[in-house]
Protein backbone atom coordinates (compact mmCIF):
# COMPACT_ATOMS: atom_id res chain seq x y z
CA UNK A 1 0.00 0.00 0.00
CA UNK A 2 1.24 3.56 -0.54
CA UNK A 3 2.71 5.56 2.05
CA UNK A 4 0.32 8.01 1.39
CA UNK A 5 -2.83 5.54 1.69
CA UNK A 6 -1.93 4.89 5.57
CA UNK A 7 -2.14 8.24 6.41
CA UNK A 8 -4.92 9.00 4.97
CA UNK A 9 -6.95 5.95 6.27
CA UNK A 10 -5.87 7.87 9.94
CA UNK A 11 -7.75 10.40 8.41
CA UNK A 12 -10.79 8.87 7.32
CA UNK A 13 -11.80 7.41 10.77
CA UNK A 14 -11.47 11.57 12.08
CA UNK A 15 -14.48 12.74 9.26
CA UNK A 16 -18.21 13.68 10.40
CA UNK A 17 -19.47 11.61 7.43
CA UNK A 18 -17.96 8.15 6.53
CA UNK A 19 -15.91 8.07 3.28
CA UNK A 20 -14.58 4.96 1.62
CA UNK A 21 -11.93 5.43 -1.13
CA UNK A 22 -11.10 2.45 -3.25
CA UNK A 23 -7.33 2.97 -4.90
CA UNK A 24 -6.36 1.66 -8.57
CA UNK A 25 -5.38 -1.78 -7.52
CA UNK A 26 -8.75 -2.27 -5.90
CA UNK A 27 -7.37 -1.83 -2.19
CA UNK A 28 -10.38 -0.28 -0.14
CA UNK A 29 -9.76 2.04 2.75
CA UNK A 30 -12.39 3.81 4.95
CA UNK A 31 -15.66 2.54 6.20
CA UNK A 32 -17.91 -0.08 4.73
CA UNK A 33 -20.99 2.01 5.61
CA UNK A 34 -19.31 4.92 3.74
CA UNK A 35 -21.92 7.85 2.51
CA UNK A 36 -19.50 8.52 -0.82
CA UNK A 37 -17.14 6.16 -1.98
CA UNK A 38 -14.46 7.25 -4.26
CA UNK A 39 -12.58 5.05 -7.20
CA UNK A 40 -9.30 6.50 -7.72
CA UNK A 41 -8.66 5.19 -11.69
CA UNK A 42 -5.08 7.24 -11.26
CA UNK A 43 -2.90 7.03 -7.97
CA UNK A 44 -2.18 11.07 -8.15
CA UNK A 45 -5.73 11.64 -7.07
CA UNK A 46 -4.98 10.38 -3.63
CA UNK A 47 -1.83 13.27 -3.47
CA UNK A 48 -4.79 15.58 -4.44
CA UNK A 49 -7.25 14.06 -1.17
CA UNK A 50 -4.30 13.80 1.18
CA UNK A 51 -3.02 17.27 0.32
CA UNK A 52 -6.62 18.82 0.55
CA UNK A 53 -6.43 20.27 -3.01
CA UNK A 54 -10.13 19.86 -3.74
CA UNK A 55 -10.16 21.57 -7.18
CA UNK A 56 -7.86 19.02 -8.44
CA UNK A 57 -9.67 15.95 -7.43
CA UNK A 58 -12.89 18.71 -9.02
CA UNK A 59 -10.54 18.26 -12.36
CA UNK A 60 -9.81 14.57 -11.81
CA UNK A 61 -13.62 13.46 -11.71
CA UNK A 62 -13.88 15.95 -15.01
CA UNK A 63 -11.58 14.18 -16.92
CA UNK A 64 -12.51 10.91 -15.79
CA UNK A 65 -9.53 9.91 -13.29
CA UNK A 66 -11.76 9.12 -10.46
CA UNK A 67 -16.05 8.21 -9.79
CA UNK A 68 -17.98 8.55 -6.95
CA UNK A 69 -21.13 7.06 -5.80
CA UNK A 70 -23.21 8.79 -3.14
CA UNK A 71 -24.90 12.35 -3.39
CA UNK A 72 -23.52 15.53 -4.14
CA UNK A 73 -24.97 17.05 -1.30
CA UNK A 74 -22.89 14.21 0.97
CA UNK A 75 -19.71 14.70 -1.68
CA UNK A 76 -19.34 18.22 -1.13
CA UNK A 77 -20.01 18.18 2.67
CA UNK A 78 -16.85 15.93 2.86
CA UNK A 79 -15.27 17.82 0.59
CA UNK A 80 -15.46 20.43 2.94
CA UNK A 81 -13.89 18.76 5.90
CA UNK A 82 -11.12 17.54 3.39
CA UNK A 83 -9.63 21.03 2.71
CA UNK A 84 -6.61 22.24 5.01
CA UNK A 85 -8.73 25.72 5.94
CA UNK A 86 -10.90 28.51 5.26
CA UNK A 87 -10.47 29.19 1.13
CA UNK A 88 -11.06 32.57 1.71
CA UNK A 89 -8.08 33.41 3.53
CA UNK A 90 -4.59 33.27 2.00
CA UNK A 91 -1.81 30.97 3.52
CA UNK A 92 0.99 32.23 5.32
CA UNK A 93 2.54 35.60 4.96
CA UNK A 94 1.90 38.21 2.31
CA UNK A 95 4.61 37.34 -0.62
CA UNK A 96 7.56 39.90 -1.46
CA UNK A 97 6.98 42.58 -3.06
CA UNK A 98 3.14 42.03 -2.80
CA UNK A 99 2.76 45.72 -5.26
CA UNK A 100 4.89 44.29 -7.99
CA UNK A 101 2.03 41.09 -7.78
CA UNK A 102 -0.77 43.43 -7.35
CA UNK A 103 0.52 44.96 -10.81
CA UNK A 104 1.27 41.85 -12.58
CA UNK A 105 -3.09 40.45 -11.19
CA UNK A 106 -4.25 44.42 -12.38
CA UNK A 107 -2.09 43.52 -15.93
CA UNK A 108 -3.35 40.48 -16.53
CA UNK A 109 -7.18 41.17 -15.36
CA UNK A 110 -6.79 44.08 -18.45
CA UNK A 111 -5.59 41.58 -20.95
CA UNK A 112 -7.48 39.62 -20.44
CA UNK A 113 -11.16 41.50 -20.38
CA UNK A 114 -11.01 43.08 -24.03
CA UNK A 115 -13.79 43.05 -26.43
CA UNK A 116 -12.26 39.78 -28.33
CA UNK A 117 -11.42 37.68 -25.60
CA UNK A 118 -14.98 38.79 -23.07
CA UNK A 119 -17.00 37.55 -26.16
CA UNK A 120 -15.03 34.23 -26.58
CA UNK A 121 -15.22 33.80 -22.44
CA UNK A 122 -18.86 34.45 -22.13
CA UNK A 123 -19.99 31.64 -24.84
CA UNK A 124 -17.66 29.22 -23.75
CA UNK A 125 -19.89 29.13 -20.81
CA UNK A 126 -23.28 29.94 -21.86
CA UNK A 127 -23.19 28.76 -25.77
CA UNK A 128 -22.96 24.90 -24.16
CA UNK A 129 -26.47 24.33 -25.09
CA UNK A 130 -29.58 25.90 -24.42
CA UNK A 131 -31.63 23.12 -23.97
CA UNK A 132 -28.95 21.84 -21.34
CA UNK A 133 -29.60 24.56 -19.04
CA UNK A 134 -33.43 24.30 -19.88
CA UNK A 135 -33.18 20.72 -17.79
CA UNK A 136 -31.98 22.62 -14.66
CA UNK A 137 -33.36 26.26 -14.64
CA UNK A 138 -37.01 27.52 -14.77
CA UNK A 139 -38.99 27.74 -17.30
CA UNK A 140 -37.93 31.37 -17.61
CA UNK A 141 -34.20 30.22 -17.48
CA UNK A 142 -33.42 32.78 -14.90
CA UNK A 143 -29.97 31.96 -14.41
CA UNK A 144 -29.04 34.55 -11.21
CA UNK A 145 -29.69 34.17 -7.74
CA UNK A 146 -33.77 33.51 -7.03
CA UNK A 147 -35.29 35.41 -4.29
CA UNK A 148 -37.11 33.33 -1.88
CA UNK A 149 -39.66 36.09 -0.28
CA UNK A 150 -41.63 33.08 1.38
CA UNK A 151 -39.87 29.76 2.56
CA UNK A 152 -41.59 27.37 0.73
CA UNK A 153 -41.81 28.81 -3.47
CA UNK A 154 -40.53 26.64 -5.88
CA UNK A 155 -37.11 27.91 -7.62
CA UNK A 156 -39.99 28.76 -10.61
CA UNK A 157 -41.70 31.03 -8.10
CA UNK A 158 -38.69 32.35 -6.64
CA UNK A 159 -37.39 33.84 -9.81
CA UNK A 160 -40.24 35.74 -10.32
CA UNK A 161 -40.53 37.28 -7.29
CA UNK A 162 -36.68 38.25 -7.66
CA UNK A 163 -37.85 39.71 -11.07
CA UNK A 164 -40.11 41.95 -9.47
CA UNK A 165 -38.09 42.38 -6.82
CA UNK A 166 -35.47 44.15 -8.55
CA UNK A 167 -38.20 45.96 -10.97
CA UNK A 168 -39.57 47.42 -7.50
CA UNK A 169 -36.44 48.47 -6.49
CA UNK A 170 -35.82 50.03 -9.44
CA UNK A 171 -39.14 51.92 -9.10
CA UNK A 172 -39.60 50.94 -13.05
CA UNK A 173 -42.74 52.99 -15.30
CA UNK A 174 -44.07 52.38 -18.07
CA UNK A 175 -43.03 54.21 -20.78
CA UNK A 176 -39.06 55.03 -19.48
CA UNK A 177 -36.09 53.51 -20.96
CA UNK A 178 -34.54 50.37 -19.21
CA UNK A 179 -31.45 48.65 -20.54
CA UNK A 180 -30.26 45.29 -19.12
CA UNK A 181 -26.79 44.08 -19.36
CA UNK A 182 -26.40 40.78 -19.87
CA UNK A 183 -29.51 39.82 -20.14
CA UNK A 184 -29.43 36.06 -20.43
CA UNK A 185 -32.08 34.23 -21.81
CA UNK A 186 -34.55 37.65 -21.13
CA UNK A 187 -36.30 36.99 -18.36
CA UNK A 188 -35.83 40.08 -16.92
CA UNK A 189 -35.86 42.11 -20.03
CA UNK A 190 -39.38 40.71 -20.87
CA UNK A 191 -40.58 40.73 -17.48
CA UNK A 192 -40.24 44.45 -17.24
CA UNK A 193 -41.76 45.43 -20.69
CA UNK A 194 -44.43 42.88 -20.02
CA UNK A 195 -45.68 43.97 -16.36
CA UNK A 196 -43.90 47.47 -16.06
CA UNK A 197 -44.67 48.97 -19.64
CA UNK A 198 -40.75 50.19 -19.90
CA UNK A 199 -39.14 50.30 -23.41
CA UNK A 200 -36.78 47.78 -22.57
CA UNK A 201 -33.39 47.28 -24.28
CA UNK A 202 -30.91 44.32 -23.63
CA UNK A 203 -27.31 43.09 -24.74
CA UNK A 204 -25.28 39.70 -24.44
CA UNK A 205 -22.52 38.15 -26.28
CA UNK A 206 -23.87 35.19 -26.21
CA UNK A 207 -25.09 34.11 -29.39
CA UNK A 208 -27.65 31.25 -28.47
CA UNK A 209 -29.28 33.54 -25.81
CA UNK A 210 -29.68 36.24 -28.23
CA UNK A 211 -31.10 34.11 -30.84
CA UNK A 212 -33.60 33.11 -27.98
CA UNK A 213 -34.29 35.88 -27.03
CA UNK A 214 -35.18 37.33 -30.08
CA UNK A 215 -37.69 34.45 -31.32
CA UNK A 216 -39.90 35.42 -27.71
CA UNK A 217 -39.56 39.03 -28.72
CA UNK A 218 -41.26 37.74 -31.93
CA UNK A 219 -43.89 35.19 -30.77
CA UNK A 220 -44.94 37.91 -27.78
CA UNK A 221 -45.50 40.51 -30.19
CA UNK A 222 -42.94 42.65 -28.17
CA UNK A 223 -41.05 44.05 -31.40
CA UNK A 224 -41.77 47.93 -30.87
CA UNK A 225 -40.98 47.66 -26.83
CA UNK A 226 -37.99 45.13 -26.45
CA UNK A 227 -34.95 45.10 -28.52
CA UNK A 228 -31.70 42.66 -27.76
CA UNK A 229 -28.07 43.31 -29.28
CA UNK A 230 -25.46 41.00 -29.36
CA UNK A 231 -23.38 43.79 -28.17
CA UNK A 232 -20.25 44.53 -25.72
CA UNK A 233 -21.30 46.67 -23.05
CA UNK A 234 -18.11 48.96 -24.23
CA UNK A 235 -19.96 49.90 -27.38
CA UNK A 236 -23.43 50.92 -26.77
CA UNK A 237 -24.08 54.58 -27.93
CA UNK A 238 -24.53 56.71 -25.52
CA UNK A 239 -26.67 59.30 -27.81
CA UNK A 240 -29.46 58.41 -25.72
CA UNK A 241 -29.03 57.54 -21.46
CA UNK A 242 -31.75 55.29 -19.94
CA UNK A 243 -33.79 55.97 -17.10
CA UNK A 244 -33.16 52.90 -15.42
CA UNK A 245 -30.49 49.94 -15.87
CA UNK A 246 -29.69 46.63 -14.93
CA UNK A 247 -26.54 44.82 -14.14
CA UNK A 248 -27.55 41.34 -12.76
CA UNK A 249 -24.59 38.90 -12.95
CA UNK A 250 -22.83 40.52 -14.92
CA UNK A 251 -19.29 42.42 -13.13
CA UNK A 252 -18.19 39.72 -12.18
CA UNK A 253 -17.42 39.23 -15.81
CA UNK A 254 -15.89 42.53 -16.39
CA UNK A 255 -13.12 41.90 -14.45
CA UNK A 256 -10.81 44.16 -11.26
CA UNK A 257 -9.18 46.16 -13.87
CA UNK A 258 -12.38 47.35 -16.18
CA UNK A 259 -14.28 47.80 -13.34
CA UNK A 260 -13.89 51.44 -13.19
CA UNK A 261 -14.45 51.94 -16.74
CA UNK A 262 -17.53 49.57 -16.56
CA UNK A 263 -19.15 51.68 -13.87
CA UNK A 264 -18.13 54.85 -15.80
CA UNK A 265 -19.79 53.54 -18.98
CA UNK A 266 -22.84 53.00 -16.70
CA UNK A 267 -22.72 56.71 -15.37
CA UNK A 268 -22.69 57.83 -18.99
CA UNK A 269 -25.71 55.60 -19.89
CA UNK A 270 -27.82 57.27 -17.17
CA UNK A 271 -30.05 59.88 -17.24
CA UNK A 272 -29.27 62.35 -14.06
CA UNK A 273 -31.10 61.16 -10.87
CA UNK A 274 -31.28 57.71 -13.15
CA UNK A 275 -31.14 54.07 -10.87
CA UNK A 276 -28.84 51.40 -11.59
CA UNK A 277 -29.48 47.60 -9.98
CA UNK A 278 -26.40 46.24 -9.51
CA UNK A 279 -26.53 42.22 -8.73
CA UNK A 280 -23.65 39.59 -8.42
CA UNK A 281 -21.78 37.25 -6.98
CA UNK A 282 -18.89 38.63 -4.45
CA UNK A 283 -16.30 37.66 -2.31
CA UNK A 284 -16.15 36.00 1.24
CA UNK A 285 -13.46 37.25 1.90
CA UNK A 286 -12.10 40.90 1.75
CA UNK A 287 -8.70 39.97 0.22
CA UNK A 288 -8.79 37.47 -2.07
CA UNK A 289 -9.35 37.34 -5.50
CA UNK A 290 -10.47 33.49 -5.79
CA UNK A 291 -11.63 30.68 -3.72
CA UNK A 292 -8.56 28.33 -2.40
CA UNK A 293 -7.33 24.91 -2.27
CA UNK A 294 -8.12 25.10 -6.19
CA UNK A 295 -11.93 25.45 -6.62
CA UNK A 296 -11.25 28.89 -8.25
CA UNK A 297 -8.61 27.55 -10.63
CA UNK A 298 -11.83 24.59 -11.08
CA UNK A 299 -13.94 27.78 -11.80
CA UNK A 300 -11.93 29.14 -14.29
CA UNK A 301 -11.06 25.81 -16.39
CA UNK A 302 -14.39 24.55 -16.77
CA UNK A 303 -16.90 27.16 -16.09
CA UNK A 304 -16.37 30.90 -16.02
CA UNK A 305 -13.04 31.53 -17.43
CA UNK A 306 -12.23 35.65 -16.93
CA UNK A 307 -14.11 35.18 -14.05
CA UNK A 308 -12.64 37.60 -11.09
CA UNK A 309 -13.58 37.38 -7.58
CA UNK A 310 -14.43 41.13 -5.89
CA UNK A 311 -15.29 42.47 -2.74
CA UNK A 312 -19.01 44.04 -2.19
CA UNK A 313 -16.69 46.55 -0.60
CA UNK A 314 -14.56 47.73 -3.22
CA UNK A 315 -17.38 47.36 -5.94
CA UNK A 316 -18.67 49.67 -3.66
CA UNK A 317 -15.89 52.08 -3.42
CA UNK A 318 -15.55 51.79 -7.84
CA UNK A 319 -19.10 52.90 -7.57
CA UNK A 320 -18.87 55.88 -5.98
CA UNK A 321 -15.67 56.84 -7.76
CA UNK A 322 -17.54 56.94 -10.69
CA UNK A 323 -20.49 59.62 -9.43
CA UNK A 324 -22.90 56.42 -8.44
CA UNK A 325 -24.26 56.95 -4.81
CA UNK A 326 -24.87 53.33 -3.30
CA UNK A 327 -28.11 54.03 -1.48
CA UNK A 328 -29.19 50.16 -0.55
CA UNK A 329 -27.58 47.29 -0.42
CA UNK A 330 -28.75 43.90 0.24
CA UNK A 331 -27.07 40.46 0.86
CA UNK A 332 -29.17 37.54 -0.37
CA UNK A 333 -26.08 35.22 0.03
CA UNK A 334 -28.59 32.06 1.55
CA UNK A 335 -30.73 32.39 -1.43
CA UNK A 336 -28.23 31.98 -3.96
CA UNK A 337 -27.49 28.58 -1.83
CA UNK A 338 -30.98 27.54 -1.89
CA UNK A 339 -31.24 28.46 -5.74
CA UNK A 340 -28.16 26.76 -6.64
CA UNK A 341 -29.70 23.34 -4.65
CA UNK A 342 -32.64 23.20 -6.72
CA UNK A 343 -30.60 23.44 -9.58
CA UNK A 344 -28.07 21.08 -8.34
CA UNK A 345 -31.11 19.02 -7.49
CA UNK A 346 -32.86 19.30 -10.86
CA UNK A 347 -29.56 18.09 -13.01
CA UNK A 348 -29.44 15.17 -10.55
CA UNK A 349 -32.58 14.06 -11.51
CA UNK A 350 -32.13 13.83 -15.39
CA UNK A 351 -28.43 12.90 -15.63
CA UNK A 352 -28.93 10.74 -18.53
CA UNK A 353 -30.66 13.78 -20.42
CA UNK A 354 -28.34 16.03 -19.81
CA UNK A 355 -25.63 13.58 -21.37
CA UNK A 356 -27.47 13.44 -24.39
CA UNK A 357 -27.63 17.19 -25.05
CA UNK A 358 -23.29 17.70 -24.19
CA UNK A 359 -20.55 16.21 -23.57
CA UNK A 360 -20.32 13.79 -20.52
CA UNK A 361 -17.32 16.10 -19.31
CA UNK A 362 -19.23 19.10 -19.03
CA UNK A 363 -21.93 17.14 -17.12
CA UNK A 364 -19.39 16.21 -14.71
CA UNK A 365 -18.24 19.68 -14.06
CA UNK A 366 -21.52 21.14 -13.68
CA UNK A 367 -22.64 18.82 -11.14
CA UNK A 368 -19.43 19.94 -9.10
CA UNK A 369 -20.12 23.48 -9.97
CA UNK A 370 -23.97 23.52 -9.10
CA UNK A 371 -23.32 21.84 -5.67
CA UNK A 372 -20.11 23.10 -4.81
CA UNK A 373 -21.31 26.39 -5.45
CA UNK A 374 -24.51 25.79 -2.99
CA UNK A 375 -21.79 24.69 -0.25
CA UNK A 376 -19.54 27.73 -0.91
CA UNK A 377 -22.48 30.15 -0.35
CA UNK A 378 -23.93 28.51 2.54
CA UNK A 379 -20.77 28.64 4.48
CA UNK A 380 -20.19 32.12 3.91
CA UNK A 381 -17.45 31.94 1.40
CA UNK A 382 -18.82 33.57 -1.33
CA UNK A 383 -21.81 36.13 -1.36
CA UNK A 384 -24.72 37.35 -3.38
CA UNK A 385 -25.62 41.39 -3.11
CA UNK A 386 -27.58 43.56 -5.00
CA UNK A 387 -26.05 47.37 -4.90
CA UNK A 388 -28.94 49.68 -5.60
CA UNK A 389 -26.96 53.19 -7.17
CA UNK A 390 -27.91 56.14 -8.27
CA UNK A 391 -26.63 58.87 -10.55
CA UNK A 392 -27.04 62.49 -8.78
CA UNK A 393 -28.58 65.03 -10.94
CA UNK A 394 -26.76 67.87 -8.99
CA UNK A 395 -30.06 69.91 -7.90
CA UNK A 396 -30.79 69.85 -4.46
CA UNK A 397 -34.24 71.06 -4.62
CA UNK A 398 -34.82 67.86 -6.97
CA UNK A 399 -36.40 64.09 -5.61
CA UNK A 400 -39.07 62.95 -3.08
CA UNK A 401 -36.78 64.76 -0.26
CA UNK A 402 -34.89 68.09 -0.34
CA UNK A 403 -30.97 66.71 -1.55
CA UNK A 404 -32.01 63.32 -2.70
CA UNK A 405 -31.44 64.36 -6.26
CA UNK A 406 -32.40 61.45 -7.60
CA UNK A 407 -35.72 59.36 -7.77
CA UNK A 408 -34.76 57.33 -4.70
CA UNK A 409 -37.20 57.98 -2.09
CA UNK A 410 -34.50 57.20 0.73
CA UNK A 411 -37.03 54.70 2.54
CA UNK A 412 -37.21 51.16 2.24
CA UNK A 413 -40.53 51.52 1.71
CA UNK A 414 -41.56 51.35 -1.43
CA UNK A 415 -39.57 48.57 -2.00
CA UNK A 416 -41.61 46.00 0.23
CA UNK A 417 -45.81 45.43 0.34
CA UNK A 418 -47.06 46.61 3.76
CA UNK A 419 -47.38 44.24 6.20
CA UNK A 420 -50.86 42.77 7.42
CA UNK A 421 -51.92 44.30 10.83
CA UNK A 422 -51.68 41.39 13.29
Amino acid sequence: MPPLAGAFEQRLDALALPLAVILPGGRRLGRADAAVTLRLNDLASLGHLVTGQIGKVGEDYVEGRMEFEGGVRELMALAAELMPGDPTRSEGAPPPFSWLRQFAQIAKSRSRHQIDTDAKQVQFHYDVSDEFYGLWLDPKRVYSCAYYREADMSVAEAQEAKLEHICAKLMLKPGERFLDIGAGWGGLLLWAAEHFGVQAQGITLSRNQHAHVNRLIEERGLGGRVKMDLLDYRLLPESAPFDKIASIGMFEHVGRAQLPDYFAKIGRLLVPGGLLLNHGITAGGTKNTQLGSGLGDFIERYIFPGGELLHVSHVLEVTEEQGLEAVDVESLRPHYAKTLWAWSDALEAQLDAARALTSDAVVRAYRLYLAGSAMCFERGWLSLHQMLAARRGGQVETGAMRGAQSEYPFNRGYMYPPREPR
